[in-house]
């Protein structure tokens, strides 16, 4: 009896130990800040999408290659020695280019361009001071057989390839023409080939140094001097001189004449005129169409006039520059038809058709017959 009643009692003070543990073990569980022995705490990551995607925005995708396999991102410009081989990569599947179009004028087999998976690769080998430009690339988007430029996705980098023999960059053009605007600022691009180079602009006649301002006339190494507001004051013959750090002797740039253009941008300003609006039969005459309109615009011209595909005419064309008023430079452009030994079937309207890059105008006028 005794025995037996030790052996409850032992029992009854092992329930009351393993209640006590348990009621402390729950205890630890409830803190915050405690950590359970022989386990790691786990630290939960998110994704930073978002702070990808900033990254990734407005970073360049193009990058030159360097030596040992490294790359160097580009930025707004670059300055690299002539001679070397140069070698620029452009992130994506599929890649548009542009670089200086004279690479494209004269097939210049020192360029070469390779699409591979994830990049594409241009190589320009042994560039000078000519090689100096805007280089620049793009993703293109394609659906189906359409294709666009990602605007999102383009990158440019104007690169200087620095030569103190050739301080303005070279060009094939040793008199160039410039026609100012009313409605536009007008650029005499003398670049140069290093950013650190200083330059003025000139005129010849009265000989004097042009002031730059900043404001009315400003200079930007990759475009040239930039006359804000163009004037008829402003007409001329222009140079730009180069100072060198390393040479006493200065550069002097290409000629450029400044011609003021009086014509305003726009689809073609036309007229029609017919040397005789009655004929009889057997006479010649002739009709004259008349664009009057900017220097550089070309214009192409089209008829429609009896008799078309049965009696045969003769038509010439032919276009000058020319001066209205003082120092206004207007391109004129003609188209002459003319008509020989009329005959009944020429009777009627004879009608113009001008065009340009802006647009198209068309003018007609009447052939009658004497009787």
């Amino acid at each position: 009896m005794k025995l037996w009643l030790l052996f409850t009692l032992a029992l009854l003070w092992l329930e009351v130990q393993n209640g006590v543990c348990q009621q402390v073990k729950r205890k630890k569980e409830a803190g915050e800040n405690r950590i359970r022995p022989g386990r790691k705490r786990v630290k939960v990551r998110y994704p930073k999408v978002k702070e990808k995607e900033a990254g990734s925005k407005g970073q360049s995708i193009l990058t030159q290659v360097l030596d040992k396999g490294r790359f160097l991102r580009l930025g707004e410009s670059l300055s690299l020695n002539p001679g070397r081989a140069m070698e620029l990569r452009c992130k994506g599947t599929n890649i548009g280019w542009a670089y200086p179009s004279y690479l494209d004028t004269f097939n210049d087999n020192r360029l070469s361009i390779k699409q591979h998976e994830r990049y594409s690769q241009l190589i320009l080998a042994s560039p000078s001071a000519a090689d100096t430009g805007e280089y620049s690339c793009w993703v293109v988007l394609c659906d189906g057989e359409e294709c666009t430029k990602d605007g999102e996705s383009t990158s440019a980098t104007y690169i200087y390839f620095t030569d103190k023999d050739e301080l303005f960059v070279p060009s094939a053009i040793h008199f160039e023409i410039i026609y100012l605007r009313p409605d536009k600022p007008a650029t005499v691009p003398c670049r140069v080939t290093n950013p650190k180079i200083n330059v003025s602009l000139h005129r010849e006649v009265p000989a004097e140094e042009i002031a730059v301002d900043g404001i009315q006339v400003s200079y930007n190494p990759m475009k040239g001097f930039i006359i804000q507001n163009p004037s008829p004051e402003h007409k001329g013959a222009y140079y730009c001189k180069a100072n060198s750090t390393t040479k006493t002797t200065p550069q002097i740039s290409t000629k450029y004449q400044l011609l003021y253009v009086e014509v305003p941008s726009g689809p073609p300003l036309v007229t029609i005129e017919a040397s005789s609006n009655i004929v009889s039969g057997g006479d010649i005459f002739n009709v004259t169409c008349t664009v009057l309109g900017e220097p550089e615009m070309n214009v192409s011209f089209s008829w429609s006039y009896p008799g078309q595909g049965q009696r045969p005419v003769s038509i010439h064309d032919s276009w000058r520059l020319i001066n209205r008023g003082v120092g206004h430079t207007t391109r004129i452009s003609q188209s002459i038809m003319i008509v020989d030994d009329v005959e009944t079937i020429d009777y009627g309207k004879y009608i113009c058709t001008t065009k340009n890059k802006r647009g198209q105008t068309l003018v007609a006028t009447t052939v009658k017959s004497h009787e």
